[in-house]
């Protein structure tokens, strides 16, 4: 089964605490402090693996963790960084963050990894807090905490030519003659639920990918049937072709059948409907399908799209037909590429931690209440029976700029202040 859609969770590594230690060596009575920083915990990272076709995997495990950083240690000896999480998929697979839609990464080359949930900073050990004034610190920081983000995996094939049209057209028999692809085939509606490939090489040496996309109906647009899953695949393509059913076999009439396929097209994604595209008029060795081809080449006339009359069945036209398609692929300009199918308003996301807010600070009664990764893990890094360790706590305060607004919110001396599960009282 063809799996293009997956939902995961995924958590990078937390950053190792730094350590608070000192030096206890023979003949040194008042070693100066040696704790060693923690490691960086680790990414979760995803690269193209070109062996993988579907999404399979993702199906049934849903969770991924990076490892944490290992915590500092005495001596001055860092943590060791924790692993990264390696995420194997196919090329092509956009991924996106399920809780604002935003695209994170859209993976179609090899060797070209991207991280997706970054992994925390190792915290620093006391021995990057000493001063002249302060010889002894009591006091290190925890490492950071790792991204944490539930994201969506799309699978959307590259393909140069997608075939597409009506259940039952004839697109798989096409698929099969045209290329060396086996695709399944049988007379009955929605005989091919996950898009096949083949690459097709012309007698002229050109070569291109053709995928045969799974029959449309009317309301794929709306989902309708399996349309969405179906017209995903589409987006990548760079040519299309249009196949219909000229003989009318099971009472269709073609020209409805290519208006109506059209109209899909434009009602899902108007940059599919602007695709340039090539009729291929199927079953021309049934009689029934003279009368319709007239109509079909008065129809395309005024489009500026070239029509070819084939016969899936007997071979009869598709040598020309992909020749035709080989060179109109040379034809297209390159900017017509997998970049070209995202939206303007799906710009890809780059991860940016001046963008992160480092804190919130909200107002219940009398009461300040501060939230944030980075104050939580501040709150858990003082010890506030230390004079220096209290005083560092407070310095990074002013500086990060939380005494200002709680300034602007509008606090007074002996307002309660709370940061996880830690409360105090504020004097300026």
């Amino acid at each position: 089964m063809f799996i293009d859609k997956a939902n995961i969770h995924l958590k990078a590594g937390k950053g190792g605490d730094g350590a608070v230690a000192f030096r206890r060596e023979k003949y040194v009575p008042a070693g100066g402090p040696a704790g060693g920083d923690g490691g960086k915990g680790g990414n979760v990272v995803f690269i193209v693996d070109e062996g993988m076709k579907t999404l399979m995997d993702f199906r049934y495990k849903k969770h991924y963790r990076a490892e944490n950083g290992e915590d500092g240690k005495n001596k001055n000896m860092f943590g060791k960084d924790g692993g990264d999480m390696i995420l194997k998929v196919p090329p092509g697979t956009i991924i996106k963050d399920e809780k604002t839609g935003v695209i994170l990464a859209d993976l179609t080359e090899k060797d070209k990894p991207v991280i997706v949930a970054r992994g925390g900073n190792g915290g620093k050990g006391n021995s990057n807090f000493k001063t002249s004034t302060r010889q002894a610190p009591n006091f290190a920081i925890a490492g950071e905490a790792g991204e944490e983000r539930s994201v969506i995996l799309e699978l959307k094939l590259i393909a140069d030519v997608g075939l597409i049209g009506f259940p039952n057209v004839g697109k798989s028999t096409l698929l099969s003659v045209a290329t060396s692809a086996t695709p399944k085939i049988a007379n009955y509606h929605f005989t091919t639920i996950a898009p096949n490939l083949g690459v097709v090489k012309t007698k002229y040496g050109d070569s291109f990918v053709l995928a045969d996309i799974p029959g449309l109906i009317e309301g794929a647009h709306k989902g309708t049937g399996l349309g969405h899953e179906f017209l995903r695949h589409v987006e990548r393509t760079k040519l299309l072709i249009h196949v219909l059913d000229s003989a009318g076999v099971e009472g269709r009439d073609p020209i409805e059948d290519y208006e109506k396929i059209n109209e899909e097209l434009k009602e899902y994604n108007l940059k599919l409907w602007d695709k340039p595209q090539i009729v291929a008029a199927n079953k021309v060795d049934i009689p029934s399908a003279e009368e319709n081809i007239v109509r079909l080449k008065s129809l395309l006339e005024g489009k500026n799209i070239q029509l070819f009359t084939i016969s899936a069945a007997t071979g009869k036209g598709i040598d020309e037909l992909m020749v035709f398609a080989a060179k109109k692929l040379k034809e297209i300009e390159e900017t017509i590429t997998v970049e070209a199918t995202i939206d303007e308003e799906e710009k890809l996301y780059k991860f940016k931690p001046e963008e992160e807010k480092l804190f919130t600070i909200a107002k219940e009664g009398n009461t300040y209440i501060i939230e944030g990764n980075f104050v939580e893990r501040l709150v858990n890094s003082t010890n506030f029976d230390d004079m220096d360790s209290l005083a560092y706590f407070q310095k990074v305060l002013r500086k990060r700029g939380i005494i200002d607004e709680l300034k602007e919110l509008g606090i007074q001396e002996e307002d309660n202040v709370k940061i996880g599960e830690i409360e105090f009282q504020y004097y300026d």
